[in-house]
């Protein structure tokens, strides 16, 4: 009986807080005035700061579609866009909504770019793991997803990927090794 009286007592408490309010309702939308609120979240600069700006761009990624063939794919980033950002995205992989349209990426998910800089149109990638450790398939695709990635972010003459610092010999898709891979090397992984 005493806990039934407790439980009552609990049951009358919350239906009356539950009441009550701390904020004061109205039947209709108050406008706030600019000077209480929004702290310039609607303004073109970033609040806090001397007029920044943060500006996008878009970017095309290589991914491996249904066919097994490399495919464009557009991401958003920074700009101006660095190579490292790029390749990031790429890294990241296709999107749910792409997954169920059939395209995967053939690099490793947990794979980080540690550097990655273009000097002489030519982009010297530095990543944390080998990219040989995969099929030779998924590793040709993953070299020719990084190569036409980075071309279109000014690489033109080509990539250079090393692990750790120490620069890696790079399997084509006529089966050859190469120091230093570039896009006319991997233009058969594109779609026909």
């Amino acid at each position: 009986m005493n806990r039934f009286r407790t439980l009552l007592w609990l049951a009358i408490g919350a239906v009356a807080l539950s009441s009550c309010t701390l904020i004061p309702t109205s039947a209709k939308p108050v406008s706030i005035p600019p000077s209480q609120g929004l702290s310039g979240l609607l303004g073109r600069t970033i609040p806090g700061t001397n007029h920044g700006r943060v500006r996008f761009v878009t970017q095309p990624v290589y991914i491996v579609d249904a066919t097994g063939h490399l495919s464009s794919l557009s991401r958003i980033v920074t700009a101006p866009a660095s190579l490292t950002s790029v390749l990031d995205q790429v890294i990241v992989g296709p999107t749910k909504i792409e997954k169920f349209a059939g395209y995967a990426s053939d690099l490793p998910s947990n794979l980080l770019v540690l550097q990655a800089t273009v000097k002489d149109k030519v982009a010297y990638i530095d990543i944390s793991e080998s990219l040989a450790k995969r099929s030779r398939t998924k590793e040709i695709l993953a070299i020719g997803q990084l190569v036409f990635t980075a071309y279109y972010a000014g690489a033109k003459n080509g990539i250079e990927i090393s692990v750790a610092g120490i620069a890696q010999k790079l399997l084509l898709p006529d089966h050859k090794f190469v120091s230093i891979a570039t896009a006319k090397d991997c233009e058969i992984l594109l779609q026909p």
